[in-house]
């Protein structure tokens, strides 16, 4: 099975996320509730999506005896590692903090579901964002490092 594929389409799912997410909070200052929902619904989705795919790719690798991918040495390589600790501290924190925000929706509780997505929305953007710099650096930038 050809793995190459699978960095690429964890961005673009990120990237997807990201977008949606921008989309919705749009709609939701604009008061379209309806759209803002479906627009979260499918953020949801490509959210979900990604981290099957993620996890998928990286059990194949293990499998096939690869643990991590490592940016070079460099003196972006600092940036790159705080990059990712960031992004992947916080990809942690915000699976919860997206369920109880949903629950708090589909429970029709918007009072309680606004106190969660203020700090859901601008978390969930940043690990999305942050997925697509990641894969940047990791796959455009690292390897022309290596020269």
């Amino acid at each position: 099975m050809n793995l190459s594929y699978f960095p690429i389409i964890n961005a673009s799912l990120n990237g997807a996320s990201a977008l949606l997410l921008l989309l919705a909070f749009g709609f939701i200052k604009a008061r379209k509730y309806v759209a803002h929902g479906t627009t979260m619904i499918l953020a949801v989705i490509t959210s979900a999506v990604f981290l099957a795919c993620y996890l998928t790719y990286h059990i194949l690798l293990v499998r096939r005896g690869i643990v991590l991918t490592r940016f070079p040495q460099s003196s972006l390589r600092p940036y790159y590692l705080a990059l990712l600790t960031s992004h992947t501290l916080l990809a942690v924190v915000i699976l919860p903090l997206i369920l109880i925000t949903l629950w708090h929706a589909y429970r029709r509780n918007w009072a309680v579901h606004r106190r969660f997505s203020v700090w859901t929305l601008p978390l969930w953007f940043y690990v999305s964002v942050t997925g697509v710099a990641v894969y940047w650096m990791l796959y455009h930038v690292a390897p022309t490092l290596r020269h």
